[in-house]
This record gives structure tokens, C-alpha cells and sequence, in this order.
């Protein structure tokens, strides 16, 4: 079992996310961002992990994290992505989108940039504008995508006051998150298990290509795509299982994983080793798949209940005459390879974790029960 360290911070955290390492850096992630939610005042702040995980004098673990600013947010913090080094993105309750930037030199976070009414409903039974929350942001520079329960896609540029593109019918129902697959394509989730392909190039309405689990409408939660192979995208939803597709080949998933007991709010792949995946739930439990094929006789035990893991796939394609070292170890049909193991990475069950976040060798998530868990040695 990992060392990983609690932090409790007092307000309940809705997102965690590393800031990025600059480009070429063999430094570990070191500072990480959290958003509240369901707080008198919700909070943005900045951390530092230091030296987690030194000896200290008295032979035991240090294990805290240190606060290095922090700003007010209006609203619960229903998403967050560092755009760069410098700046954070934070997704409202009440529909405004803001832009953070972090000043290193006297640590402090200030506002950059507001869309205020970025998502908010119309019609027939609402106010003149009544606001919606904005449920998921992704940052590919320089452009921001937003996505609402209002079913508006918004794509804003950081040095535009206004949206460059808005798809203000994009979904009847709620969308729940976004991501970029290509830079002009972005895939959203929404709350009737559906997954939607928008190009930007494209001037229409319109989605490319729609995919959905047939038979139940089970609202999806998080996406999130694999960071090699563009094609391969993971999602989690309100039935706690973890569906892995691949949108050049029909409308259905590859693989449905039965996963958590309640909502799986966050999916990530491990952005420089995608055959380990991680995935958070309503349940309190923080989940480690490990996909990879160099581990002799996968046993599919979950690690902490010895409960093995339900592994349903189902073949969409045949792909026996594709070299298998160029097919996505989450796409591998071979039947020897339907083992996956999963580590349970907190050691108990808390209330709901709502997100995660994993860069390197560190891995930090946030949780209802006002802790903060961080580890700096996922693959030790």
C-alpha cells in the first residue's frame, strides 16, 4: 500500500487538480489546486506538498501540506484546470467562469478574467435569465471549452471578453463534462448516458457522432480521453461502472468494468503510463486499475476486499490482424487478457470522494469529509 497522507482543511473539496510541470522538468508535481463546495464561503486555493513523505525528528511521516494562497469563489467550485503555470480556470454554480492567476512572488491569487453569464436558462418557465451552473471546463491554450447544465457549449479564448463559438442548443439535457479529443474536437457527456462529438470547424449545431450505452439512460458524470491514443476514451456515471470506448468503431463501448457501488464522479488515465487508470465514487472509495500487460497472471483481485473484479467485454471489432502492441491495452479483446487489477488506495472508506487528480508519481484527491489525500509514490 502507498504511503498517502490526510490533510483536513475544513470546508468540503469538490476538485483537486496538480499544476502542471513545466515542459522538460524531472521535478516531481509539488503544487496542487482545490475548489470547494457546500461551504459559507467557498474557496480556491493553492498547496505545496513539500517534503512529504521525510522523516521528521521523531521517526514518524510528515505529511503536511502547506497552503500557499487562496481567493473567494462565488458559488461552488463545480470544475477546475490550470490553464498554464500561472493560471487556473474555475467553473461556477451560478454560471460565471473565471480565470485565477497565481503571482509566485508574494503568493496571492487575483481574478484575470470573468465570464459571468457564461450558462444560464431561457425559455418558457424561467426568468428573464436565470443562471445555470457551469458543469465542466477544459484548457487547451488558448482556448477555454465550457460545458453547462443548460446544454450550451461555450469556447472562449483567454484574451477574448467575449465567447469566440457558442452552441446554445448543443443538449436538450444537462451536460456533465468535456474534453478535447483533437484540438477543433471536443466530446461532452450528458445526463442521459450519451457521448457527443463536436468539431468546431463545423458551423452547424450539430454533433459529428453521437455514441450511448443502449437500454438504460444512465446519466455519465466524468470523461476523460486516453492521452496516447485519441480514439480511446474513458467514462464513469451515475451506475458506478467505468465504460471504456472507442469512437472510431460504432456506437457502443469496448468494455463496461463493473466499478463502484454509487456515482463515479472523475475518471483519469495516467498521463505519461495510460494502462494505470483512476477512478473516484460517491462510495468514499479511490479506485487504481492497472491494465498493463507486464504483470504475470492478473488475478483481477481487488486488492483490499478480495473481491474480484467483474470484467464484462465485448468485442466490437475483430482485431486479430492489428499489431497487437499498437491496440490500447483497454481495447485488448484477447480473452487471457480480461484481468485487470484494482487497488484500493484510501485506507478507509469516507464520505463521497469527489475528485482526483494524478501527475507522476502523485496522486491527490479531495472528499466530502473536509480531508485532503496526497501520495507521492503511486507506482512504488
Amino acid at each position: 500500500m502507498e504511503d498517502i497522507y490526510a490533510k483536513f482543511v475544513s470546508q468540503k473539496i469538490s476538485k483537486t487538480r496538480w499544476r502542471p510541470v513545466p515542459s522538460g522538468s524531472l521535478q516531481p508535481a509539488e503544487t496542487f489546486a482545490t475548489g470547494s463546495w457546500d461551504n459559507e464561503e467557498n474557496r480556491v486555493l493553492l498547496w505545496s506538498i513539500g517534503d512529504l513523505g521525510n522523516l521528521d525528528s521523531d521517526g514518524g511521516f510528515e505529511g503536511d501540506h502547506q497552503l500557499l494562497c487562496g481567493i473567494g469563489h462565488h458559488g461552488d467550485v463545480m470544475d477546475l484546470q490550470f490553464f498554464d503555470q500561472e493560471r487556473i480556470v474555475a467553473a461556477s454554480s451560478t454560471g460565471c467562469v473565471t480565470v485565477f492567476l497565481h503571482n509566485p512572488n508574494n503568493q496571492t491569487l487575483s481574478v484575470s478574467q470573468q465570464w459571468t453569464t457564461a450558462h444560464y436558462h431561457t425559455g418558457p418557465g424561467s426568468p428573464s435569465c436565470s443562471t445555470a451552473p457551469c458543469t465542466g471546463v477544459v484548457c487547451n491554450s488558448p482556448e477555454i471549452v465550457t460545458v453547462g447544465e443548460d446544454g450550451r457549449i461555450n469556447l472562449f479564448r483567454v484574451d477574448h471578453k467575449e465567447a469566440v463559438r457558442t452552441i446554445d442548443n448543443a443538449d436538450s439535457s444537462t451536460l456533465h463534462a468535456v474534453t478535447f479529443l483533437r484540438t477543433p474536437e471536443i466530446l461532452t457527456v450528458n445526463s442521459i448516458g450519451q457521448l457527443k462529438i463536436w468539431d468546431f470547424r463545423q458551423q452547424g449545431n450539430e454533433p459529428s457522432q453521437i455514441l450511448s450505452l443502449t437500454g438504460d439512460r444512465v446519466p455519465l458524470h466524468c470523461v476523460d480521453r486516453h492521452p496516447n491514443q485519441q480514439h480511446v476514451v474513458a467514462t464513469g456515471g451515475q451506475d458506478g461502472m467505468l465504460s471504456i470506448w472507442d469512437v472510431r468503431q460504432g456506437t457502443m463501448p469496448v468494455s463496461l468494468l463493473k466499478a463502484h457501488e454509487a456515482e463515479m464522479w472523475e475518471v483519469h488515465f495516467h498521463p505519461s503510463n495510460p494502462d494505470h487508470l483512476f477512478t473516484c465514487s460517491e462510495d468514499g472509495s479511490l479506485w487504481h486499475w492497472d491494465a498493463s500487460t507486464d504483470v504475470p497472471e492478473k488475478s483481477s483481485l481487488f486488492h483490499q476486499g478480495g473481491r474480484n473484479s467483474t470484467f464484462l467485454s465485448h468485442s466490437i471489432s475483430n482485431q486479430a490482424n492489428v499489431h497487437q502492441s499498437l491496440i490500447s491495452s483497454w481495447l485488448s479483446t484477447d480473452p487471457g487478457r480480461d484481468r485487470i487489477e484494482i487497488t484500493s488506495l484510501l485506507p478507509n472508506r469516507t464520505l463521497s470522494v469527489n475528485s482526483l487528480d494524478v501527475l507522476g508519481p502523485c496522486l491527490v484527491c479531495g472528499t466530502d469529509s473536509e480531508a485532503i489525500y496526497v501520495t507521492r509514490q503511486l507506482f512504488s
